[in-house]
């Protein structure tokens, strides 16, 4: 029995980054064994157990069969005469790909720490095809290792599998958990473009596709591409340390702009309605939790009445606030305004430019939360005042504080 160190703690130990999750393999061992020396069971699918005092997993080496589409249809076999290699064999890319054992010496026999050094993002074997969630994983680290490319040999690899339809055969809580990932990482963009490359991102999300290559008015977007805008933006996004829901809404807010009607170019009259209506299509689709989704059709509906908030007048104002539910939900407000500066910061030569809108919207809300609405509301009933007149009140209140 032999016990190896593998995957993504060896990877970025050779990458010298910070290391957080260690997983381990065992080889030459059984679940009796591993049982009998106080290891936990926890897989379902294949054999993993905790370790009695660290509870890191370990794993016993395994292989898969393909038996069936999509990512279900595996058999897996562990035993202990599996080897170290054949373990490693089924890995997705090179890079994660390596063991160490005990003394720190690295077994590496698909020369991972080759591409470590040529920045290279490659897959191990033809098995790399028999799972479409690996098309997605590596998009993700490409989002996570941004200066890596993809070797051709892969990428052909991946185009080859979304023409199979293999992509078609993923479910919608895994598609979500791993485009969720890759919005997290440092370099989202990254992701979006490598979907594009092989074909994936037209089957995940046809609405971002068609943003490529669709003209907007220069005069506001130098950059023209609305698809690079979203790259841009998505940029923004990692560089002000955003929220997963504002990075997803971001993902939405301008959707409707590929729907725009080729004789209306470059301008995209009412594309907030359609992107409204695409990204609730999308979050059904994946399956998106609330927070994201409602976020991304909050910010698909205002963010242009945002931008231009500086120019409107107290009642506007007022207005934009009452219908973001701004009073109920100061959290979600707040992720909308950052939300809007990193879209107007993802133009080119417009990465720095100043949002005073941000600031001038929260004050906004800071100014109307301190009205006193008890006093309000009673001096209405003073008044004999009632129902919908005591709410007119609460907002002739807010309203005068705007103005003042």
């Amino acid at each position: 029995m032999k016990i190896y160190r593998v995957g993504g703690a060896v990877r970025d130990a050779l990458l010298q980054r910070p290391v957080s999750d260690v997983d381990w393999v065992v080889v030459g061992a059984s679940p009796e064994v591993m049982l009998a020396q106080g290891f936990q069971p926890v897989g379902k699918d294949f054999p993993v157990f905790l370790h009695p005092q660290t509870h890191e997993e370990y794993a016993l080496a395994r292989t898969e069969r393909k038996t069936g589409p999509g990512y279900h249809g595996f058999v897996v076999h562990a035993a202990p005469e599996v080897t170290l290699e054949e373990d490693l064999a089924r890995r997705d890319l090179t890079i994660n790909a390596m063991a160490q054992d005990e003394t720190g010496a690295v077994v590496d026999p698909f020369q991972g720490r080759r591409d470590l050094h040529e920045r290279m993002l490659r897959h191990v074997s033809p098995a790399f095809a028999e799972d479409p969630v690996r098309i997605l994983r590596l998009a993700r680290f490409a989002a996570r290792f941004h200066d890596f490319s993809v070797a051709p040999e892969t990428l052909n690899l991946m185009r080859e599998m979304v023409a199979a339809g293999e992509v078609d055969a993923l479910v919608p809580e895994r598609v979500w958990q791993e485009i969720a990932r890759g919005l997290m990482e440092a370099h989202p963009e990254r992701m979006i473009e490598v979907l594009r490359e092989c074909g994936a991102l037209a089957v995940l999300a046809p609405e971002i596709e068609r943003l490529f290559g669709v003209p907007q008015p220069p005069e506001h977007h130098p950059e023209i591409d609305t698809g690079l805008h979203l790259l841009m933006v998505l940029q923004q996004c990692a560089r002000l340390g955003a929220p997963l829901a504002v990075r997803y809404a971001l993902l939405c807010h301008d959707l409707g702009k590929g729907t725009t009607r080729p004789e209306e170019l470059p301008r995209h009259i009412a594309h907030e309605s359609r992107s409204v209506k695409l990204a609730q299509g999308l979050s059904e689709r994946w399956r998106v939790p609330a927070e994201c989704r409602e976020l991304a059709e909050l910010l698909a509906r205002e963010h242009t009445h945002v931008h231009q908030s500086l120019g409107l007048s107290a009642e506007a104002r007022l207005r934009l606030l009452e219908r973001c539910d701004a009073w109920r939900r100061p959290e979600r407000f707040a992720q909308m305004l950052l939300g809007c500066e990193c879209d107007a910061r993802g133009r080119a030569g417009l990465e720095d430019r100043d949002y005073p809108q941000r600031q001038r919207l929260s004050e906004d809300l800071a100014l109307t939360q301190a009205v006193d609405l008890a006093a309000v509301s009673a001096a209405a009933l003073a008044k004999g005042l009632k129902g919908p007149a005591i709410g007119a009140a609460v907002r002739a209140a807010r309203l005068a504080a705007l103005k003042a």
